[in-house]
């Protein structure tokens, strides 16, 4: 006999709670091991046509392991170093860059220099934390014992972690299904497909969407000789993966640069706009139609308070896991809302209801 479904109800709902539970006690520690969760299920896909071509499972993990190396170390050699260093130079330059902003406004804007102002006070406050913290911050940073240490676990642990997970992917998934509830086993089979439609869309789609916006951008940046330009870049493609976001983040800190550095030189600063504004153009009317779609069906509003609320509840590792649950609950809902309205209490006892 079936559970009752407040049984059920209660059940779900322990599960729930253990699980946010265990989240924020040990997301530090699950850290490398959902990163490596997350890296294996993006690769899943590469690994089955390898082995719809005729290479064992063994064979299909062992020649994308060995492609990931190459390019991991490609970019470790190519782009790691100019990235840190201008991370450290940027951090360095940040307290001239609000001195030079202060010189913009005395002499651009000299009614907004009231020693009294707020906006005086603010720039001042700006520029004396970061000259004062900035530098302390990033070399201590950087120079930590324990940072470096745990940069070393997350770059050996999670690798090794989506290697195995990668070659138990196919069998890790049965054995879940063979331990589904029988009663609803098509129901969690249906709304499992669905989920997993929606991440592939959006996490694998917009994962090569970053990756070309952010290519471009550090590229574009670089070749127009603004400072800093492959920092930004790589954030604005990083970015890019919150929708808006990565267009205002990195536009906003690239115009702002090309002020500093172009200033009078208009047509520079409006070439690094149009950067920005060509690669919106590329991205809303080719990029995210072809790579992601139109019927992901998360929201960007939806997306963003997830990331924030899993972010501020479980650090780094919410914000990993956000997406993958906000995809679950919107599918999860919308079978709810389907359920509801074929329910009597949406129907009603005659069974047309009313408008």
């Amino acid at each position: 006999m079936a559970l009752s479904a407040k049984t059920q109800l209660k059940a779900w709902g322990v599960t729930a709670a253990v699980f946010l539970l265990l989240m924020w006690l040990l997301g530090d520690v699950m850290l490398p091991f959902v990163l490596g969760a997350g890296i294996a299920y993006m690769l899943d896909p590469i690994a089955d046509r390898f082995e719809a071509m005729g290479c064992s499972r063994s064979l299909s993990v062992g020649i994308i392991t060995l492609l990931s190396i190459v390019v991991f170390v490609a970019a470790i050699l190519m782009f790691i170093p100019a990235l840190i260093e201008q991370a450290i130079a940027l951090f360095h330059a940040a307290p001239e860059a609000f001195q030079q902003l202060h010189t913009f406004i005395s002499e651009r804007l000299p009614q907004l220099d009231d020693r009294n102002s707020a906006l005086r006070e603010v720039l001042d406050s700006i520029g004396a934390t970061l000259k004062e913290k900035g530098p302390e911050f990033v070399d201590a940073l950087l120079g930590s014992a324990a940072s470096i240490v745990n940069v070393i676990i997350l770059l050996v642990i999670a690798p090794v972690v989506a290697v195995y997970l990668l070659y138990d992917w196919d069998r890790m998934i049965a054995k879940i299904d063979d331990m589904l509830p029988r009663d609803h086993v098509a129901i969690i089979r249906q709304l499992a497909k669905e989920i997993d439609s929606t991440l592939a869309s959006f996490v694998r789609g917009m994962g090569t969407v970053c990756l070309i916006l952010g290519t471009y951008y550090s590229i574009a940046l670089v070749l127009v000789g603004l400072q800093f330009g492959l920092l930004v870049g790589a954030v604005a493609g990083l970015v890019t993966f919150i929708p808006y976001l990565g267009a205002l983040i990195g536009g906003s800190l690239a115009i702002g640069l090309a002020l500093f550095q172009f200033w009078g030189d208009w047509f520079m600063v409006a070439l690094v706009a149009g950067i920005f504004m060509i690669g919106q153009m590329m991205e809303g009317n080719f990029l995210t139609p072809k790579l992601v779609g139109s019927s992901v069906g998360l929201h960007p509003v939806w997306l963003i308070f997830a990331l924030s609320v899993f972010g501020a509840l479980f650090g780094f590792v919410g914000m990993l896991i956000a997406v993958p649950l906000a995809a679950a609950i919107g599918v999860i809902a919308r079978f709810a809302i389907g359920q509801y309205k074929t329910s009597l209490l949406y129907i009603g006892l005659d069974g047309q209801g009313s408008d």
